[in-house]
């Protein structure tokens, strides 16, 4: 049976990056998927390193050519790839471990020829959650086109790496890179691929972490007037895409917004060198977890385990809606349980400090997620109401909830999870005799 996505990295003298890219592919929760390695001819330990893993795991593949180009090596691995969906990764680039099932469940939800997604840049230690879409769900062409025309030349919109696309829209029409160019050869074949889609799925979860190690056209040694052409054959690319989603009436209308494409694009993407708006370092955008704890024994261990899995889980609605955990923990907590308790019960439920809880109160009330009303005093009661604009919201923790349950109970058979249950229905009935009796 094929796979249900063909993941292809193309591969250059990459061995300084090579293992961790694709140690987050194949650490991934889905598992549903091939992993085409093209070897574009490096002349580093790169081959080797492929060959390891292909030896090593059976939903690995190594295409091995002459070098040709980053372009080439992808049309390659379009060529051998036998999933229903396609997905590129850069070497020197990683993958969240939930990245691909991200990207599957919203194209079956949405019924999407295509997805998008957020993504992390990383330059040096520091990270920076970038997008450009506000609301997630699908999109018609036409709107996305409209999105897209506030920011035409922005990697979101220009790179293959945070998208999701279908084979068969792929073969259909023949669509493949061109190899001729070396500057925005991904977002000339996304303008292609967009002129042959209906529905486009938006992410917002960062489901990518891009490195910026890629040069301008400039240090690439590309000459001033060889720079002009190319920028203006894909210009044409670009407004063309323009003609054929509008009718001539909304183009006309338009016309001096697609023309700004040319003035973004002389920047050439460049990203600063160091600090950038919203960056912190790398590591922070995600819950860590003490490895002593993880791996120790000890009921204190255990209980820190449980926690930190939960907290795992619970990082992509809070990424997706802009909240900290303690926020998203704070509603699962109204909505599986009371609505009406204190703040000293809620800080010592969830073990955190009134500060926190105070906290995690206004972020959800100024969201307009719930409806605080209290009386002066921290010891009398909060009264909670959770409004109707938390149910987006709740419905991802409660998508979480069932891959948490996936997670913790892999590889269980029916009859042993049936008893395990049975089991932990006893012992929460010795624990609540013990602190009730």
């Amino acid at each position: 049976m094929n796979p249900m996505v063909s993941i292809i990295v193309p591969v250059y003298n990459a061995e300084k990056t090579l293992r961790r890219c694709v140690d987050s592919i194949l650490n991934q929760e889905y598992e549903d998927f091939e992993l085409l390695l093209v070897d574009d001819g490096s002349s580093d330990a790169s081959r080797e390193i492929c060959d390891g893993y292909a030896a090593a795991d059976r939903r690995v593949a190594v295409i091995h050519k002459e070098n040709s180009g980053v372009s080439d090596a992808r049309n390659k691995g379009i060529d051998m790839a036998e999933g229903k969906y396609l997905q590129f990764v850069d070497s020197d680039d990683w993958i969240a471990r939930d990245a691909t099932k991200q990207f599957v469940r919203a194209a079956a939800r949405d019924e999407a020829d295509m997805v998008i997604a957020d993504f992390y840049r990383t330059v040096g230690d520091r990270i920076s959650h970038k997008g450009d879409i506000e609301e997630e769900g699908a999109l018609s062409l036409e709107e996305f086109a409209a999105c897209m025309m506030e920011n035409p030349a922005d990697f979101y919109y220009g790179v293959l790496w945070n998208k999701l696309y279908r084979k068969d829209l792929v073969e259909a029409h023949g669509l493949r890179m061109n190899g001729e160019i070396s500057w925005c050869e991904d977002f000339m074949f996304n303008l292609e691929y967009m002129r042959h889609v209906n529905v486009i799925s938006v992410l917002r979860a960062p489901v990518y972490y891009y490195v910026k190690t890629k040069g301008s056209l400039v240090t690439q040694g590309m000459s001033i007037p060889r720079t002009v052409r190319m920028k203006l054959m894909v210009f044409e690319y670009y407004d063309n895409f323009y003609r054929h989603v509008f009718d001539e009436t909304v183009y006309e209308k338009n016309r001096l917004q697609v023309y700004r494409f040319l003035v973004d694009a002389a920047g050439d993407g460049i990203v600063p060198p160091f600090f950038f708006p919203g960056s912190k370092k790398l590591g922070s955008e995600k819950s860590e977890a003490f490895q002593d704890a993880v791996t120790g024994e000890g009921i204190q261990r255990e209980l820190y385990r449980k926690r930190k899995l939960l907290d795992r889980y619970l990082e992509m609605p809070a990424l997706k809606y802009a909240l900290p955990l303690d926020a998203v923990g704070l509603l699962l907590y109204f909505r599986q349980t009371c609505t009406v308790c204190t703040r000293k019960e809620l800080a010592d439920f969830l073990n955190l400090s009134p500060r926190k809880i105070s906290a995690a109160l206004q972020r959800l009330s100024g969201k307009g997620l719930i409806r605080v009303e209290e009386q002066k005093g921290r010891s009398h009661p909060l009264r909670i109401e959770i409004l109707p604009e938390a149910q987006p919201l709740l419905q991802d923790v409660e998508s979480a909830l069932r891959d948490l349950d996936e997670g913790r109970f892999l590889g269980i058979s029916e009859e042993d999870l049936l008893q395990y249950q049975h089991t932990e229905e006893k012992i929460k009935g010795n624990i609540q005799k013990a602190l009730l009796g």
